[in-house]
């Protein structure tokens, strides 16, 4: 879902300042700061050379990254939730949503190396929060065309990245991110990203749903449930979880949800999200699962009445 962002294009001198946006999900939404698009903190510094040296501490204007939660003992399935799955497969048959045509694992160069691929399916992810996938979408097929490689992105100055990927949202912060995530893959990883969940969690900007998302789309694995704010609120209003937070909405989820189901449920609810059971006025009259979904039950009771 994305938040209105009312930052000027990058070429702007004057220093603006957005509203801070919590998502407990990713460490990307944070306090967006004014001055030079992309320019770095004076507090950020990496010195760690090779995989095993020590690391300081990095400090680029964000909050602490939400730690991940491992899941527990499997706990009972809500009811009927086989038949609510196979309902969301049945609306999203078409296949017609943009996540489909222009999420994140439709934004990389297939032509590329495999290492190119997984750069910048982790980018991807990185421009994707709080942004809409045509915004995403666009916004990599001007890296591409302007050379979306990790030592081509180091050799990119903060302006130019930060005219690249306006107007995502929080560009700024976004493009610190980008540029120390990619000095640290050239430092300490070859050039490569990381092929585990814990170590991709360590990267600037990048949080569990990035993170399991990333191991599916760059490395197919599936390490666990990718869990936006589409999944999160969905799960809720389904009455398959009871959770405050999208990292609590992954745990719960895995927690009954059987592991060959956890690859689709991202794609599925996203796209789900978007169209029919979107944040505000959701359409539960078209949705299949209104009378076994709660909060469906509960808005078309309320419609009958006003009828």
């Amino acid at each position: 879902m994305k938040r209105t962002n009312k930052e000027k294009p990058p070429p702007t001198d004057r220093t603006t300042r957005s509203k801070r946006v919590v998502d407990q999900s990713e460490v990307s939404n944070v306090e967006d700061s004014g001055g030079a698009p992309g320019a770095p903190s004076n507090t950020s510094k990496v010195t760690r050379k090779g995989r095993n040296a020590k690391r300081e501490h990095v400090t680029v204007e964000s909050e602490p990254e939400t730690p991940v939660v491992k899941s527990v003992k499997k706990k009972n399935p809500p009811k009927d939730w086989e038949q609510v799955l196979a309902n969301l497969r049945e609306m999203r048959k078409d296949s017609d949503a943009p996540v489909d045509s222009m999420g994140c694992d439709k934004c990389q160069d297939e032509t590329a190396s495999p290492e190119v691929i997984r750069y910048q399916a982790l980018l991807s992810l990185m421009l994707s929060s709080q942004t809409k996938d045509q915004v995403t979408h666009a916004a990599m097929l001007k890296l591409q065309q302007h050379g979306c490689t990790v030592d081509n992105i180091l050799e990119t100055s903060d302006q130019q990245l930060g005219e690249l990927i306006y107007p995502v949202s929080f560009w700024r912060n976004k493009v610190k991110f980008i540029k120390k995530t990619t000095e640290m893959l050239k430092n300490e990883w070859s050039g490569d990203i990381p092929n585990t969940v814990e170590d991709l969690c360590k990267l600037p900007g990048v949080g569990p749903k990035m993170a399991h998302l990333c191991m599916k789309t760059a490395w197919g694995v599936v390490t666990g449930i990718g869990v936006d704010t589409h999944v999160h609120r969905i799960a809720n209003r389904l009455g398959w979880v009871k959770s405050k937070s999208p990292e609590d909405t992954r745990k719960e989820l895995e927690d009954w949800l059987p592991k060959e189901h956890w690859s689709e449920v991202n794609h599925l609810l996203v796209g789900f999200g978007q169209q029919i059971c979107q944040p505000v006025k959701p359409q539960c009259a078209a949705c299949l699962n209104n009378t076994l979904c709660p909060f469906g039950v509960t808005t078309m009771k309320k419609s009958n009445a006003n009828h």
